[in-house]
């Protein structure tokens, strides 16, 4: 499908976290990749990383859109009166056509409406990733960085000496569905126990203020006590956003729990080693190899999704889910350490990764592929239709 010079709109807005920015940004790539002619915007919410379209030279526009999300709004319309009207092409994130989040988020239900009123669709107005839209699927997405970012990356890391390693201690969900300190302390020590030389990177990003960004649920005293550790990671917290990417993009591996910041690893080729529980399993695959290391859902359950998280006491600071706990962070060590491995040297192809990964997935899920969703359906060549 070719017409020169198409108008389209990826309009995404949804929840403010890092990986919905990718997500919208990975649909931009795939609609723009089946025809390079065209010229593609995206509007997202403004309380997101809306700066990440501008390391993507295959959006030529970013709307950020200033509109609650969770509360009801009763001036939509003026919130998008800089939303320009007319596209070829209409694109909406899918969830808009999902009943249960439009009652969850008042928000996003308004911001819908009031784009139906303003946007005017020339050819169509379908969901981001329709193949009937013009798009290529499961494309790798690539984060095009500022040089001045990587200068400053690489001068605040210095000389390798060996593998680096970044550590993301937490997403932007309750403290409870993330390792404590001490756990975390456990994960660096078998790491520089099994891999000599080592050096961690600590990102994150602490709220400030009435910022409604989302930020990193790990406490200042808990970073304190990471940054102690014995191999002395380098701070790498509350940098500019440029900066960390080019931190990350400079180092071997990503560690992290699930959290949007890893779909933005991916997005810069580092590979993702996740500490996976709590309420989401990874959903987003980006051609780089990567690791989920899925606990005992038995003795640790999670991935809840929307329903509320098992909580229970972990002998730490505050109760935590089960897949979180001590317990299960040290029972899954040699895992941890065995991918990180994998990862580091380069071992693990991309689909070695993928088949791997849905196997115990679906494990997980009791056999239940419907169970299971991802991004472009890549699962489906794995595992059948979900």
């Amino acid at each position: 499908m070719e017409s020169a010079g198409e108008r389209v709109l990826v309009n995404f807005f949804y929840a403010q976290p890092v990986g919905h920015a990718v997500e919208a940004l990975h649909y931009c790539h795939g609609h723009h990749a089946a025809d390079p002619g065209r010229r593609v915007s995206i509007a997202l919410n403004a309380n997101t990383v809306t700066e990440l379209a501008g390391f993507c030279p295959f959006v030529e526009r970013a709307y950020a859109i200033d509109h609650p999300f969770l509360e009801p709004c009763a001036d939509s319309d003026a919130r998008l009166a800089a939303l320009p009207r007319h596209f070829d092409w209409v694109l909406d994130d899918g969830r808009r056509h999902q009943p249960f989040q439009l009652e969850a988020f008042p928000g996003m239900r308004d911001y819908y409406a009031a784009s139906d009123r303003r946007l005017v669709a020339a050819r169509r107005r379908t969901f981001a990733g329709n193949r009937e839209a013009g798009y290529v699927p499961h494309r790798q997405l690539r984060l095009e960085l500022p040089a001045a970012a990587r200068r400053a990356a690489a001068q605040r890391l210095g000389d390798p000496g060996g593998p680096r390693i970044a550590v993301m201690p937490a997403g932007s969900g309750e403290p409870a569905l993330y390792p404590s300190a001490r756990s975390w302390a456990l994960v660096l020590d078998a790491l520089a126990e099994a891999r000599p030389g080592v050096r961690f990177v600590l990102v994150g990003r602490i709220a400030a203020g009435d910022d409604r960004r989302t930020a990193t649920s790990v406490a200042a005293r808990d970073l304190e006590a990471l940054l102690a550790h014995p191999t002395r990671p380098v701070d790498a917290f509350g940098l500019p956003l440029a900066e960390q990417l080019a931190i990350v993009e400079a180092c071997d591996v990503f560690l992290a729990p699930h959290t949007g910041f890893g779909l933005a690893a991916l997005a810069v080729a580092t590979p993702w080693l996740a500490l996976s529980g709590g309420r989401w399993f990874e959903y987003f695959f980006n051609r780089v190899p990567f690791r989920s290391v899925i606990p005992d859902v038995g003795r640790y359950p999670c991935f809840t999704q929307f329903a509320p998280a098992d909580v229970r006491p972990d002998g730490d600071d505050v109760p935590r889910t089960p897949s979180m706990s001590r317990a299960r962070i040290r029972e899954d060590l040699p895992r941890l350490v065995t991918a990180a491995g994998e990862l580091i040297d380069g071992s693990l192809t991309y689909e070695d990764a993928l088949r791997d990964y849905f196997a115990a997935l679906l494990a997980a899920h009791g056999g239940d592929a419907s169970a299971i969703w991802s991004i472009d359906g890549v699962h489906r060549d794995y595992i059948g239709a979900g």
